[in-house]
């Protein structure tokens, strides 16, 4: 562990650290739910915050990880700008859940109206810059990486924006949930049992930037295995989406 962690350091060390401090950030907020208990619509407020800073750390880690097979040159300002636009909006929603107020879909004032916006900017620039990343290794030379590695990280980053840009249907839903918005619910993801819930189709397609490569690399090694695992995984993020948009649960059955 000491070795791959040392490794992982030496191939971005910006996005290791960032990556770090996000999932410490995850536990200490988690520590914290169970000293400091505050509700938002009847959530625990501290889970949000911590499945942000759980998500942006495995992201950040996993983006350190790809981008040491590019040229310093073009990750540099990808690097500062991932700690800029992704601590902002885990702090953002830190704060506000410190305080037992909204981060998303918060209207009250012109000043959260402003930060709500600030936080879409800030998610849509990271998902276009990770675009371009992929660009880069959909045009450099890779010959040291395998066929298949190098089609999943492809096909991984290209999901990843593809179902990291669904937050824009969220947004405009003005709620993560499509039907009543009663029901049970997953604890700590707080996903719907009983109605649509569009951040399921959001996490699906965006940790394919994990599983693709993970799968190419230990199980399939085939380009063409490869191509359709991302095929078959990109429909089933298209499934989940569809069903969420038809008010249907993907948990149980009504």
């Amino acid at each position: 562990m000491i070795d791959f962690l040392t490794l992982l350091k030496s191939r971005n060390e910006c996005l290791f650290y960032f990556g770090l401090l996000c999932l410490s950030s995850a536990v200490l907020i988690l520590m914290t739910s169970k000293l400091i208990y505050i509700q938002i619509n009847g959530v625990n407020a501290w889970y949000k915050p911590a499945k942000f800073a759980l998500s942006m750390g495995i992201f950040s880690l996993t983006m350190g990880w790809y981008t040491g097979y590019l040229s310093y040159k073009y990750i540099h300002l990808y690097n500062w700008s991932l700690v800029f636009l992704l601590g902002f909006e885990v702090l953002y929603v830190t704060i506000q859940a410190s305080r037992g107020q909204l981060s998303h879909y918060n209207v009250r004032s012109a000043l959260y109206t402003s930060l709500t916006v600030a936080m879409a900017i800030s998610a849509i620039a990271a998902t276009l810059y990770t675009g371009y990343i992929g660009v880069l290794f959909c045009m450099g030379d890779f010959n040291e990486l395998p066929g298949y590695y190098l089609w999943a990280i492809r096909l991984g980053i290209f999901l990843f924006v593809v179902f990291a840009l669904e937050g824009a249907v969220i947004g405009a839903n003005g709620s993560p949930r499509v039907g009543d918005g009663g029901g049970g619910a997953v604890p700590f993801l707080n996903w719907s049992l009983t109605y649509g819930d569009l951040r399921i189709a959001h996490f699906v397609g965006m940790h394919a930037l994990q599983i693709l490569p993970l799968l190419a690399f230990y199980i399939f090694k085939d380009v063409r295995l490869v191509i359709l695992s991302g095929l078959l995984y990109g429909a089933l993020s298209l499934f989940c989406l569809l069903q969420a948009l038809n008010a249907r649960s993907l948990l149980s059955v009504r």
